[in-house]
């Protein structure tokens, strides 16, 4: 049979010119499914339409970007005015004349520009005195006492 198939062109023709044609339809699948896959977007069957997919989600993408990084400005900024910082110093006022204990505190709470308040408390039997003093670039308008210092300064390394 093969012998008839060889001496007879016509035949030669169609057996080559069959295995061409399945050659090609396979090659045609083949190149179907990669031009399938890289078709991206929903109804995209063409190649245009595949870019004015990937056009109007860089879009969206880049309004995204924009929102966010907005967002993020503004959590910057009521980030720097937040406390950052907080410490306390207990003391003993009357340590001098042997009373109480370390039952009086100064405690400074500052922001990253050490903006803030220093908060302090005298405390004796018969009552408890609390003072505030705003402070401003780790300093205060008011005297501070020697405790409230310290807090202040703690609270500055802290925020290194």
């Amino acid at each position: 049979m093969l012998d008839q198939i060889i001496s007879n062109p016509l035949a030669l023709s169609v057996v080559i010119l069959s295995v061409a044609v399945v050659a090609l339809f396979i090659l045609t699948i083949i190149m179907w499914r990669k031009l399938h896959r890289f078709l991206v977007g929903s109804g995209s069957v063409d190649l245009d339409g595949s870019i004015r997919s990937v056009s109007a989600d860089l879009t969206d993408l880049k309004s995204f970007r924009k929102e966010l990084e907005d967002y993020l400005t503004t959590v910057e900024k009521r980030l720097k005015k937040s406390v950052r910082s907080v410490r306390t110093v207990r003391f003993n006022p009357w340590h001098g004349a042997g009373l109480g204990g370390d039952q009086s505190f100064a405690t400074a709470f500052m922001d990253e520009n050490g903006d803030g308040v220093v908060i302090s408390t005298l405390y004796s039997r018969d009552h408890v005195s609390i003072f505030g003093k705003p402070l401003k670039k780790h300093g205060s308008e008011h005297e501070l006492s020697d405790e409230e210092r310290r807090a202040v300064e703690e609270a500055k390394v802290g925020l290194e």
